[in-house]
């Protein structure tokens, strides 16, 4: 038997699938893609997470623009995280070429082009749904961790939520919570000291710079309502295709925080929310983060600490995580290690450093009697990858280069007319795009401290009006008197006759002086 033959029947055996499953390509030995021999993934094993790994150009948002594709042909809906904004395309139909017709004549594949239903969405203000959560949502734990605080911090938040919780005043968005800042440190702090116990001036501050930090990232186009509801990914349309949702994030690679944010928010919401599914059938939703290597270089750790302990639990509930990045290296550890179908495109060897990255990478794969890993990661083409997957039982599948097939969906972006086109026509859009300010702690507070502002002008008011004012004595007849004016005149008439009479008595003459006459010389 020859080698070829051995290499079929090797495919053949490790893919023959019969549960359902989804063709992704076809196997290639020495260079050459052989016919019949189809790379199937079981939708049983999907929920195991996955990664998708290349260097810059060789078709990595391809092969996840083929994986959203197939899923959604099967009913499953996706959530795309497009970083780079080159995966609107999946909403119109691709165009048949000769590059086309040779790849699928050699895996011996019929191409279809078709349109995929999508819906663009934004969480920065962008065209598209918008989306958003509360601060409420979050809870003071998950809060505390986007904002990086220390152990008093978060405590401290999560007095503030308690308060806010006791007194019903909703904490919905950012301007909420630094108003219950400012009323802890300022009119209600001598009643929560008294509730609560001391509050630290100095923590506060830090959780105030903390906020303006995530806020000029733009987290106040993300915090707010209508919050929206994560089984709303989970769609699918009048044909029983799954809706892939593709989030537009081109203009956050700059906000780690607000990424950081974002994501932690979806995870979270998606993992309290979705029930235990146990082992179904084929996955209830695959999430793929393009650019990956992004999240992990500038994330906080709160959200490596968060993705790894989602990684390991959220698959109970039906979802599968995909990451998409350069190389298996900018993956952690930890995080690596709980994917189940691997994706690799080729490596490119520029540097010393380079190639113990591909010595590594290599490691990643299972051995295969028919390739030198570390070699073929260098000599792959563009649209060709190293794969294996999980079966039913969760066994590695043989290794296997792939001869990729190509997207039915167009493969570049919308015109701007297109995505607005798009939005105009998406129910959700109608539904979420509506801002909504309803009352929440920042107007209660308001609305309470104007309410004892008021009550204490009014109290002071009162106050000046009940004080005594001072009583003066009723005149005397004698001060009545001297207010007359002909009174006051026969007065000083009788004083000087008596003034004259007692002065002529005493020998005092009168009369007016007169000037004394000069002597003559």
């Amino acid at each position: 038997m020859s080698e070829q033959q051995k290499f079929k029947n090797y495919i053949l055996e490790g893919y023959n699938f019969e549960d359902e499953n989804i063709i992704i390509g076809g196997a290639m030995l020495n260079g050459e893609c052989l016919a019949d021999t189809f790379i199937r993934l079981p939708l049983k094993s999907l929920n195991r997470h996955g990664l998708i790994a290349g260097a810059t150009g060789t078709g990595k948002t391809k092969t996840l623009q083929v994986l959203a594709e197939q899923l959604s042909g099967k009913g499953i809906p996706s959530v795309l995280m497009d970083l780079k904004g080159d995966l609107s395309g999946l909403a119109k139909s691709g165009s048949l070429n000769k590059h086309i017709t040779a790849r699928h004549e050699a895996i011996n594949l019929p191409y279809e082009a078709k349109e995929m239903p999508v819906e663009l969405m934004s969480i920065s203000g962008g065209k598209g749904i918008k989306l958003r959560a509360t601060i409420s949502e979050f809870g003071p734990v998950l809060f505390s961790k986007i904002l990086e605080l220390n152990d008093t911090q978060g405590g401290l938040v999560s007095l503030i939520f308690k308060y806010a919780d006791d007194h019903k005043m909703p904490l919905l968005d950012l301007k909420d919570f630094k108003r219950m800042l400012q009323f802890v440190t300022n009119e209600g702090k001598e009643a929560i000291q008294k509730e609560y116990g001391q509050i630290s001036s100095s923590s506060i501050s830090t959780i105030l710079r903390k906020i303006i930090e995530i806020e000029q990232q733009g987290a106040e186009n993300f915090f707010g309502e209508k919050s929206f509801e994560v089984d709303d990914f989970c769609r699918q349309d009048e044909d029983g295709n799954g809706v892939i949702s593709i989030i537009r994030l081109t203009d956050i690679q700059d906000k780690p925080k607000l990424f950081s944010t974002f994501m932690l928010s979806l995870l979270a919401e998606i993992y309290n929310t979705f029930p235990e599914s146990g082992d179904m059938d084929k996955p209830k939703l695959i999430l793929f983060i393009d650019e990956a290597h992004l999240i992990f270089n500038e994330a906080t750790k709160a959200l490596l600490d968060q993705i790894e302990a989602i990684i390991k639990l959220i698959r109970s509930k039906g979802v599968g995580i995909f990451f998409c990045t350069q190389s298996p290296g900018d993956v952690p550890d930890a995080v690596l290690g709980q994917l189940g179908l691997k994706v690799q495109h080729a490596l490119r060897a520029f540097t010393a450093k380079d190639r113990k990255e591909i010595k590594k990478a290599a490691e990643n794969f299972p051995d295969s009697p028919f390739y030198k890993t570390d070699e073929v990661l260098t000599q792959m083409g563009i649209g060709e990858a190293l794969i294996t997957a999980l079966d039913r039982k969760g066994r590695p599948t043989p290794l296997a280069v792939t001869y990729l097939r190509a997207p039915m969906s167009r493969m570049d972006i919308l015109s701007d007319i297109e995505i607005n086109e798009l939005v105009s026509e998406s129910d959700l859009a109608a539904e979420y795009n509506i801002e909504i300010d309803r009352e929440s702690a920042f107007e209660i507070l308001e609305k309470k401290v104007n309410i004892a502002a008021k009550r204490e002008e009014e109290v002071k008011k009162h106050q000046k009006s009940d004080a005594p004012s001072p009583q003066k004595d009723e005149p005397s007849f004698i001060e009545t008197l001297s207010k007359n004016t002909m009174v006051r005149q026969i007065g000083r008439t009788v004083v000087n006759q008596l003034m004259r009479g007692l002065l002529g008595t005493l020998g005092v003459s009168t009369s007016s002086p007169r000037s004394p006459k000069r002597r003559k010389r």
